[in-house]
This record gives C-alpha cells, sequence and structure tokens, in this order.
C-alpha cells in the first residue's frame, strides 16, 4: 500500500514546483529525454514525472539523482551555506551576558546609603 504523501504548505509546493520546473527545463536544454534521464538516474520515468511535477512524494534521493544525471549536483552545496540567522543565534548565545543590576537590588543599594548619610537627632 502506497504511504500518504506528506502536508505541504502553499509557498512550500510553489517552491518544488518550480524547482521541478527548472530540472524539465535543464533536461530539455539537454536535449536528453524523459526515458534517458530516468535510467541514468536509476528510477522510474514515473517517479522522474513526479520529480519535474514538484510532488512532494517524490523523494529527496530521486531529486538528488536528477540533479547528477543533469550535472546540477553542485548546486546543493549552495543549499543553506549562508546561514545568516542560524550565526547570529550562535553568537548571541556565545557572547557572555551583560553585566546588569536588577532595579530590586539598586533600589536596596540607594536606600541603605541613603540612611548611612542621615544624622540621628
Amino acid at each position: 500500500m502506497p504511504r500518504k504523501p506528506p502536508i505541504v504548505f502553499p509557498q512550500e509546493q510553489r517552491l518544488l514546483s518550480a524547482l521541478g520546473e527548472r530540472l524539465r527545463l535543464a533536461r530539455k536544454r539537454r536535449k536528453l529525454s524523459n526515458a534517458a534521464v530516468a535510467q541514468r538516474a536509476g528510477i522510474s520515468r514515473t517517479t522522474l514525472y513526479k520529480v519535474e511535477a514538484g510532488d512532494a512524494g517524490a523523494t529527496l534521493g530521486s531529486y538528488v539523482r536528477v540533479l547528477a544525471v543533469l550535472g546540477l549536483e553542485g548546486d546543493l552545496n549552495q543549499l543553506g551555506a549562508d546561514d545568516r540567522v542560524g550565526r547570529k543565534l550562535q553568537d548571541l548565545a556565545l557572547e557572555p551576558a551583560p553585566n546588569r543590576r536588577t532595579a530590586t537590588r539598586a533600589k536596596t543599594v540607594k536606600s541603605s546609603s541613603a540612611s548611612n548619610d542621615e544624622e540621628p537627632t
């Protein structure tokens, strides 16, 4: 029995569809048939069709095999390479916490020094 495909949000589906379209165009520019790409990738033509359609049910491995056949596997190195948000979060975790006095402690210090300055009458 086939697995149920994962839930994919519309924005993610648009990304997958755009990736599939780019892969289809790359295959056509190289004048490769879908049968030839599927055979070289070791996947079925149906799976290739799913990849080119941006189907979320196609495995990541299938996408990678198609990229490799088209000579585009090097593009995977660019994914997540410039993780600005992750580096900022890491830097924040590495910074020492600033030395702050709490408001209650500051009031206590001020009150005790003010009472020491007063002279008894």
